[in-house]
């Protein structure tokens, strides 16, 4: 199966706010870097440019984006929130009810690719 089917298809499998929260993360990684590849890797959606750049993991009460290279990035409106103890990458953790800065996610989402090139 395309690994862009298989996100489609997780996302309907996830009959909740997470399934609604990760199509929504997924629409605007997508914007933000046109192009983008969508994989299926460690049971989970990643996105790639020149190598991984952002996953999502699905747990039971929240969601993980993980930023491969986060370290490496400046994060001015300090959506890190997890992650932190690693040496190369940082996190996001999502709970059901959380609102998200779409703008300076878009933003860190584009820094990450370009740091890829």
């Amino acid at each position: 199966m395309d690994p862009s089917q298989r996100i489609s298809e997780h996302i309907v499998e996830l009959d909740d706010w997470r399934g609604e929260m990760l199509a929504r993360l997924r629409q605007l990684v997508l914007e933000a870097a046109p192009g983008i590849a969508e994989q299926w890797k460690w049971d989970s959606p990643v996105w790639a440019h020149k190598g991984n750049v952002l996953s999502v993991g699905v747990f039971k009460n929240h969601l993980k984006l993980n930023f491969f290279k986060g370290a490496s990035l400046a994060d001015p409106r300090g959506l890190f929130n997890a992650g932190f103890d690693a040496k190369k990458t940082r996190s996001i953790d999502i709970h059901e009810g959380d609102s998200i800065d779409e703008r300076a996610l878009q933003e860190l989402v584009r820094a990450a690719v370009a740091l890829n090139e």
